[in-house]
């Protein structure tokens, strides 16, 4: 590992309820302008994804009717990061730039499915009439084309990144082993230049039945994660769109770019939570990250679902006592919760902070969010999972 190349982070693309791109997610913009709809699918608030001209980056209009809200997001998203990092149309390094994708599933045609339920197409003696309106009233390739690494499929189709492409499932993890996967491959000599992220339609009422039976959503008005702890916790899920290019120091420098930040360390596990051994696991990962002593700015993807959220924020807190000054900020209070685009989304941020030196003021209000006044010269990325799943990013500037 002593001879692992250095791995920077040369270029990002962000779309979510704050806006498109660089400038609308700095880190001193404040709070997100307000895109919290509490009224359609009241009584769970989400984040909704700003107004966006897709044919912006994606020029034909039957490439976007044939992807669904959350493919088009991402491959938005992963255009900017790729005109942000100077690589748009740049055929001879698209050709080897690999894709590593975080995807959930694909969108349900809803209009279709309550039309079977209101029709009693579910009744076993009508399972003749069941086959025939699927037959009927489905597209023939709505499933085909939601399948999850057509997110990654669309990203090469439209941006010609024609490099390996890797898909990862599995919420909140797959957005942490997405990173991973390309920070250790670029590392390792194994790629020299990747583009990574995910992405999430938040506005779907399939996505939120999912999740709402597994009481994991916040059904309660809008409240900042740190505060939602005494009404149960939740999440308040965020449409989101994240992609960063990530590169080999030495292939950035040969073609004259300028990083953001550096990638030190990516490192994730899974532990039994129902065993209590979260905070072992936690600790694990952060001796294996060697952070030195000192100022330590947090850049959170806590969830607001308990009891995780609590966990993590002790666990936080508990650095005080080896010697870390720790400033945490959770991203979800500002965007909304990503899942699979969570985690990218965190890397985002902290990644301009360091560029911009200055990491985003408090935006909770019980005051687990403290002004963070030293010099900004590392981030502490999280993502643990709702239920499943933990991962931490080191971030540093690059002198």
């Amino acid at each position: 590992m002593s001879s692992k190349r250095d791995v920077w982070i040369t270029g990002i693309g962000i779309l979510s309820c704050a806006g498109e791109g660089v400038a609308a997610h700095s880190p001193d913009i404040g709070e997100a302008p307000s895109r919290r709809d509490h009224g359609k699918l009241s009584p769970y608030p989400i984040h909704r994804l700003c107004d966006v001209d897709f044919s912006t980056q994606i020029a034909k209009a039957s490439e976007q009717r044939q992807m669904g809200l959350w493919q088009r997001t991402g491959v938005y998203a992963a255009g900017l990061a790729l005109a942000d990092a100077g690589l748009a149309g740049q055929a001879e390094i698209l050709n080897s730039t690999d894709l590593v994708v975080a995807a959930g599933n694909g969108e349900r045609d809803c209009s279709f499915d309550a039309k079977v339920l209101e029709g009693g197409l579910c009744d076993g003696a009508a399972s003749g009439r069941l086959n025939e309106a699927l037959l009927t009233g489905l597209r023939p390739t709505l499933y085909l084309g939601e399948l999850s690494n057509l997110l990654a499929g669309n990203i090469s189709i439209v941006h010609h990144a024609t490099g390996s492409s890797r898909t990862f499932k599995g919420e909140e993890s797959a957005g942490v082993s997405a990173v991973e996967n390309a920070y250790r491959r670029i590392a390792a000599g194994q790629s020299d230049v990747c583009l990574v992220g995910g992405a999430l339609n938040a506005d779907r009422e399939d996505l939120l039945l999912g999740y709402e039976l597994g009481r994991t959503l916040w059904s309660h008005p809008y409240s900042p994660v740190w505060s939602r702890k005494a009404l149960g916790g939740g999440f308040v899920p965020g449409s989101v769109g994240a992609f960063l290019v990530i590169e080999a120091r030495e292939h950035a420098q040969a073609r004259g770019h300028k990083p953001y930040a550096a990638i030190r360390n990516v490192v994730s596990d899974r532990s039994r939570r129902e065993w209590g051994t979260l905070a072992s696991t936690l600790q694990k990962l952060f001796t294996a990250l060697d952070v030195p002593v000192g100022p330590l700015a947090v850049m959170s993807g806590a969830s607001g679902v308990e009891p995780v959220t609590s966990d993590e924020l002790a666990f936080l807190q508990s650095l005080e006592a080896s010697g870390h000054q720790v400033a945490i900020r959770a991203h979800g209070t500002r965007l909304g919760h990503g899942v699979e685009a969570h985690f990218p989304a965190g890397v985002c941020l902290a990644a301009l902070a360091l560029a911009e030196g200055c990491f985003p003021p408090p935006s909770d209000e019980n005051g687990v969010e403290t002004p963070f006044d030293e010099e900004l010269s590392r981030v502490l990325v999280t993502g643990l999972g709702h239920w499943r799943g933990e991962g931490f990013a080191l971030l540093e500037r690059v002198q």
